[in-house]
C-alpha cells in the first residue's frame, strides 16, 4: 500500500503550510482513520492510545471546516484537565496559524473576567474543562447557537474525575444538528451509553493500541526497597543519562521529596503537582518545552496534556495504582517516531499493582538489573557534561510555527471604533505586504494585537510607527507577549 501523505487530503492551501512548518509529513494511524471521516462531517467514537497523534486528528478536520467570517465559536472541544485544555488550545492555534483561526481556552483557577473578554473577541474554537465551561454557558458569556462541532478528548478520564454530569449538562444546551466526536484512550460503559444517547450513528474507530505501547517504547522494572529508590534514581540516571525525563510519583509529598533531592544533587531540575498554583503549573510545563530544564518531577497531574516530542526517558519512582495511568505516564515518551524507555521501581508490596498493569497492555514487563557501581563510576562523567549543558529543544512545535511571527501591539481598541479590516486594510496597503501576511487580531476595548507572519514585523512596525488605521494615529510596539 502506498503511503499516503497530507496532501492527500482535500485540505487548504492554509492548512497544508502550517502542517508543513510543523514537520507533519504523513499522518498516523488514528489520522488516517479519523481526517476523512471528520472532513465529512461523521460522528466519530475514536478509541485510540495517549500519543497516538489523536489532538492532529480532530484539530486538522475542524481548523479546515471553521468559517473565519463567523465571529461565534463553531467548534466546543471539552477536556479534562486544565493542562490539556491549554495544549489542545496551542496545538489548534498552531495548525490553524495561516488560516487565522482563533482558538480560546477556558478553564479554572484563571480570573472570568479575563476569559469573558476574551470571549467577546471572534472566537472559532473554545477549548475547556467541563466546570468552567458550563460557568460560561450559564452566564452567557460563551453562546452557542453558531456550535457545529462537539469534541470530547479524553472521555474516559472525563468519567474518572466525576465531570459525566456536566458533560451532559453541557451536551443538552448545545444545537442539536452538530457533528459529535469523542475520543477516548479506553470505552467505559458510561462513555458508551453517552456516545448511543447524543450522537447520530457514530462511526466506531478503533486503533490497536498493543503496537502503541511496545514499539516504539522499551519497557523494564527494577526490583527495589522503599528505603532505597532515591540511590536507585541516581544511579538510573547516571548509567541512562537522558536529554529529558519525567520521574513519575504517587504523590505531592513524594514529588517533593524526590525534588529537593535531585536539586541539592545539583540537577536540572523543576516538579510538577496539584499543590502548586496554576500559573507556576504552566511556567513549569512551558520551561519543560523550551528545554530549560532536564528531569521534571511529577504526579499524575502531568501525565496528559504534556506534548513533547523528545522526552527520551520516563521513571515511574511509584508504580501506578491505576492501570491506565502506565500507559499515560509512560506514552510521554517514544512520541512522533521517536524511541523510548520507560523504567518502573516496584517495591516488593507493589506486585499486584504491576500484575493488574501487566493484563492491562498485554505483555510481561521484563525485570531490568540496578545499575552496578561499575556502570555508575564509568557514566559519571558523561552524565555531569550533560548535567552542565543546557537541553537542547529539537521539536517544539509552537516556537517553529512562531518563528517567522511578530506580535505587535496597538494603542487602540473597540472604543475608537477600531475592527479587524481596519487593520486589514491598512497593513496590506505597505508596499511588499499583502493580506496573506497578517495573521490573529484580537482587539480589545482600549488596545488591539496583530500577529504579523512570514518575517515581515520589522517591515511593518516600521512603516505603521507613521501611518494611521482608520484616520487615528496609534502608538505601535512590538508586544511582550
Amino acid at each position: 500500500m502506498s503511503e499516503i501523505n497530507f496532501k492527500d487530503y482535500q485540505l487548504s492551501e492554509e492548512i497544508r503550510r502550517a502542517l508543513d512548518v510543523l514537520k507533519y509529513d504523513s499522518p498516523t494511524e488514528v489520522q488516517k482513520e479519523v481526517i476523512p471521516k471528520a472532513l465529512e462531517k461523521q460522528d466519530l467514537v475514536v478509541r485510540s492510545q495517549t500519543g497516538s497523534g489523536k489532538t492532529a486528528a480532530f484539530a486538522i478536520p475542524i481548523c479546515e471546516m471553521m468559517e473565519w467570517e463567523e465571529k461565534k465559536p463553531q467548534t466546543l472541544i471539552l477536556t479534562p484537565t486544565r493542562e490539556l485544555a491549554v495544549q489542545v488550545r496551542e496545538d489548534v492555534t498552531n495548525i490553524g496559524r495561516f488560516k487565522r483561526i482563533k482558538a480560546t481556552a477556558v478553564y479554572g483557577k484563571e480570573p472570568f473576567s479575563k476569559q469573558k473578554e476574551e470571549l467577546k473577541q471572534k472566537t472559532h474554537v473554545v477549548v475547556g474543562t467541563p466546570g468552567r465551561t458550563m460557568d460560561h454557558i450559564e452566564r452567557g458569556t460563551l453562546e452557542l447557537d453558531k456550535i457545529k462541532y462537539l469534541i470530547i478528548d479524553e472521555a474516559d478520564e472525563m468519567l474518572n474525575m466525576g465531570f459525566i454530569d456536566e458533560v451532559e449538562a453541557i451536551i443538552k444546551e448545545l444545537p442539536e444538528d452538530r457533528v459529535t466526536m469523542v475520543f477516548s484512550a479506553t470505552l467505559p460503559k458510561d462513555v458508551e451509553a453517552l456516545c448511543h444517547q447524543y450522537m447520530k450513528n457514530p462511526v466506531h474507530v478503533e486503533i490497536a493500541s498493543t503496537g502503541l505501547t511496545t514499539n516504539s517504547i522499551e519497557h523494564g522494572v527494577i526490583e527495589v526497597k522503599d528505603e532505597n529508590k532515591l540511590s536507585l534514581l541516581k544511579d538510573v540516571t547516571v548509567v541512562e543519562n537522558p536529554d529529558s525525563c519525567i520521574i513519575f510519583c504517587r504523590t505531592k509529598e513524594n514529588v517533593d521529596t524526590v525534588y529537593s533531592e535531585l536539586e541539592n544533587a545539583n540537577y536540572s531540575c523543576e516538579r510538577l503537582h496539584g499543590g502548586l498554583e496554576q500559573e507556576d503549573r504552566f511556567g513549569v510545563m512551558d520551561g519543560f518545552k523550551m528545554g530549560n530544564f532536564r528531569y521534571l518531577v511529577a504526579t499524575d497531574v502531568a501525565a496528559r496534556g504534556i506534548d513533547i516530542d523528545n522526552v527520551t526517558l520516563i521513571i515511574n519512582y511509584d508504580v501506578p495504582m491505576e492501570k491506565e495511568s502506565y500507559v499515560h505516564r509512560t506514552g510521554r515518551t517514544g512520541r512522533a517516531g521517536n524511541k523510548g524507555k520507560a523504567i518502573t521501581f516496584a517495591t516488593p508490596y507493589e506486585g499486584k499493582f504491576l500484575k493488574g498493569i501487566e493484563r492491562y497492555i498485554g505483555f510481561e514487563i521484563p525485570v531490568m538489573d540496578a545499575p552496578t557501581q561499575d556502570e555508575v563510576t564509568s557514566g559519571k562523567a558523561a552524565f555531569e557534561e550533560k548535567l552542565s549543558g543546557r537541553r537542547v529543544v529539537r521539536n517544539n512545535k509552537t516556537a517553529r510555527i512562531n518563528k517567522d511571527i511578530t506580535k505587535l501591539h496597538f494603542s487602540g481598541g473597540k472604543k475608537k471604533k477600531l475592527r479587524a479590516v481596519d487593520f486589514v486594510g491598512t497593513i496590506s496597503n505597505i508596499p511588499g505586504v499583502t493580506a496573506e501576511d497578517i495573521g490573529i487580531i484580537t482587539i480589545q476595548d482600549n488596545l488591539s494585537y496583530v500577529d504579523i507572519l512570514n518575517g515581515k514585523g520589522a517591515l511593518v512596525l516600521q512603516a505603521m510607527e507613521n501611518t494611521t488605521v482608520k484616520g487615528k494615529k496609534l502608538k505601535v510596539s512590538k508586544a511582550l507577549k
